[in-house]
């Protein structure tokens, strides 16, 4: 159900920068982790969510995650910014 959520959303960040700097703004509506992604990508991302009170989902693997963002290769973050109506 959640990476339904992810692939169907209308705007979408991939990656671990992208998704840092979505969160830092204030425009992420839900985070998206990998779980086997390296603690520190991941970790700030974490951190700014927890402070922006935004929903963090963990996903077993990057490229699982990748592939749902319609990447071939592993994603260590993504999140949703706006989801279709």
């Amino acid at each position: 159900m959640s990476l339904m959520r992810l692939k169907k959303a209308k705007k979408k960040t991939v990656g671990s920068k992208q998704t840092l700097k979505t969160v830092q703004q204030g425009m992420a509506k839900v985070v998206f982790i990998a779980q086997d992604a390296q603690s520190h990508v991941v970790n700030p991302i974490v951190q700014a969510c927890s402070l922006k009170n935004i929903p963090v989902i963990r996903v077993d693997e990057m490229l699982e995650l990748g592939k749902t963002c319609g990447i071939e290769v592993g994603c260590a973050a993504a999140s949703i910014v706006e989801e279709e109506i």
